[in-house]
């Protein structure tokens, strides 16, 4: 099978290249937004991973997001449904669902995105579902959580540099459950899609098995790096207090900063791992004491 992937000097791209490259003829494309653009796609399947990531120094305007996430993704869609290729994966995000969950965020969760960047790739998927697919072609959309891995340090580097000096964390009062996606269980749900047939089109979360609580992370990065960790658990009262003067008194910790660092936000793997019909081949805390390994060896 002959498999385009688009996005792929990214960090998923690199890894899903790597992960595939035995088991598929693997070509890269490189794409950007042009008005009236179309492809000439001579394959079997398009992963399409290229767009423009959340901005997390906030410094881009919104019509990059709209023409890297919703415009490009129209064009390299009609040009598939055009085409001789049978599979389209098409990787979304979370973000284009909720940017806060209560309980557990699921396929059927009412779409209600708040960043730019969330509503572009929720445009995307539903320019997507509102074609008409013809039956020989299989199309998914793929919405992982927070991805890591080896190299890709991401909103955990945070933690590490603090791990890292020893420095105590001292929010260990705050109860929370975040969902990860190792980078590995990512390229197999991938692989998975291309080789199984029978797998129904649609739209699937893409997460790891377990829910990790923040203080866990800690004591996972304090295993992997051979390091004895603090938790301290100064009352949460107290902590809000400071992160909101921190507001004003520009400290690194905000009530934005607290607000990524505690809160809660799980993702059901259920229907993927349903579909697939085995399971992922690492669980949580192996996949993040991976990540962790990589970020000493540099």
């Amino acid at each position: 099978m002959k498999v385009v992937i688009t996005g792929a000097t990214g960090f998923v791209g690199v890894n899903l290249q790597e992960y595939l490259k035995t088991l598929f003829d693997l070509e890269s494309l490189s794409v950007r937004y042009k008005e009236n653009q179309k492809f000439d796609l001579s394959t079997d399947a398009i992963i399409h991973l290229a767009g423009k990531a959340h901005d997390l120094k906030k410094v881009s305007i919104p019509e990059d997001y709209y023409e890297a996430n919703f415009e490009l993704t129209k064009q390299l869609f009609d040009s598939f449904l055009q085409s001789s290729a049978t599979v389209f994966i098409f990787i979304s995000t979370v973000k284009a669902v909720a940017d806060k969950v209560n309980g557990i965020l699921t396929e059927d969760t009412i779409a209600n995105p708040k960043t730019h960047y969330g509503i572009a790739k929720r445009q995307a998927e539903e320019y997507i579902l509102g074609k008409k697919l013809p039956k020989e072609k299989r199309v998914y959309i793929l919405r992982p959580c927070m991805i890591h891995g080896p190299d890709n340090k991401g909103n955990l580097n945070l933690l590490y540099k603090l791990v890292s000096k020893g420095l105590p964390w001292p929010l260990g009062a705050f109860r929370n459950q975040r969902s990860f996606l190792s980078i590995e269980n990512l390229c197999f749900v991938i692989k998975e899609l291309l080789e199984q047939i029978t797998i129904p089109s649609g739209v699937y979360n893409v997460a790891d098995d377990d829910f990790l609580s923040t203080n866990e992370l800690i004591m996972i990065l304090g295993v992997s790096l051979e390091i004895k960790v603090r938790i301290f658990k100064i009352p949460v009262k107290l902590i809000k207090f400071i992160a909101t003067a921190g507001n004003s008194l520009k400290l690194p910790l905000n009530t934005e900063t607290l607000q990524k660092l505690t809160e809660n936000y799980r993702v059901s793997n259920k229907k993927i791992i349903n579909a697939i019909g085995s399971p992922l081949p690492i669980s949580s805390q192996e996949g993040m004491k991976i990540t962790f390994i990589s970020f000493k060896q540099k």
